[in-house]
This record gives structure tokens, C-alpha cells and sequence, in this order.
């Protein structure tokens, strides 16, 4: 990532930290499906921003490592994850360059970042049983955009899982899927 998108993502978060924009909750694509959560274990937020889901998913019980390109972003999760009494680790790490490997998890949740280029890695991230929870822009009642998803894209990309919910509209696409330890090799990789 060039320094001026971290820069551009450093003014952002610290806008909204500014502006009080701090809480915590569920992934969007979990509101009113938090039942599909498993019990606990791992967690990893990939993009996590200012911590609100990484620090919700730490409060159900989750060991959860958090991961974005922004200091500013990870130092208000930080904050909120003491402010709420919950442990998180906080990744900084540049997302371009692929996601930190540090094994699997039993939840890896993407919200609001989309590079197509890591779907592959996200799937790779998921133990069998596991959770997969993303969220990104589509173009779907919206129309084209540099950073929104096509119709289908998440289908596509992540179909080979076992599909539990799946929406696309309003500008938004969803997708809530179990890797049931079955995928076939090239889905994993």
C-alpha cells in the first residue's frame, strides 16, 4: 500500500475517533444470526479498522488477532478493547502483501475491504468447522464503483464452502459460509 493510502486511512480513523465513533459490535453480515457463531476459539478480524467487531467477536469469547494497515485504527482498538476489558492482538501489517499467516481460525470475518486477490487466503485462514463472514461495496442497487464487488462475486469466490446466508443489495454484498473440512484442495489455496 503507497504511504499516501495509509495516510488517507490514518486521517479517516482519526476523524471518526474525533467524532466519537467507537463501539463495539457483530460483523453486519451476523445481525441476527449470531446463533452461527461456534462456541469459541480463534478469531481473526482482517481489516478490523477502529476494532468494533474484533473487540465484539474478543467479548463472545474468541482469541482474536486484528489486522489492518492503520496505526491510528489500531491504536483506537486498542483503547476500546480496554475501555470493554477484552484481550485482542493487533496486527499492524500491509494487507497488500497478502494476510499474516498465523494458522487457522474458528471465525475470519473481512468487512468493508475487498481485493478479490486475497479470497483465496481468507478460505485458507478457516479451520474445518470454521466461519467465514464478508462484507464488501457492490454494485448491486448501486451501480459501478473502483472498490465494488460485481453480482456473483462472492458466490463465486467462496461457493465451494457451505453457504449459510447470502445477500447482495443496496450497495452491499454478504456472505456467511462454514468450511466443513471438505472443500476441495484449490478452494484452500
Amino acid at each position: 500500500m503507497a504511504d499516501a493510502d495509509r495516510d488517507r486511512w490514518d486521517s479517516r480513523h482519526a476523524a471518526a475517533v474525533a467524532a466519537g465513533a467507537d463501539g463495539i459490535a457483530p460483523p453486519d453480515a451476523l445481525r441476527g444470526r449470531t446463533e452461527l457463531l461456534p462456541p469459541g476459539g480463534r478469531a481473526l478480524d482482517v481489516a478490523c479498522g477502529r476494532g468494533a467487531v474484533a473487540v465484539w467477536l474478543a467479548a463472545q469469547g474468541f482469541a482474536v488477532d486484528a489486522v489492518d494497515v492503520s496505526p491510528v485504527a489500531l491504536d483506537a482498538g486498542r483503547r476500546l478493547a480496554a475501555r470493554e476489558g477484552v484481550p485482542v492482538r493487533w496486527l499492524l501489517h500491509d494487507l497488500d502483501a497478502g494476510l499474516p499467516d498465523a494458522g487457522t481460525y474458528d471465525v475470519v470475518v473481512c468487512q468493508r475491504f475487498r481485493d478479490p486477490a486475497r479470497y483465496p487466503e481468507l478460505v485458507a485462514r478457516i479451520a474445518p468447522g470454521g466461519l467465514l463472514v464478508v462484507t464488501v461495496l457492490s454494485e448491486v442497487g448501486e451501480g459501478p464503483g473502483p472498490f465494488r464487488a460485481p453480482a456473483g462475486e462472492l458466490r463465486a469466490a467462496f461457493g465451494a464452502l457451505e453457504v449459510l446466508h447470502h445477500v447482495e443489495r443496496d450497495g452491499e454484498a454478504s456472505i456467511v459460509a462454514r468450511f466443513s473440512g471438505s472443500a476441495s484442495t484449490s478452494a484452500r489455496r
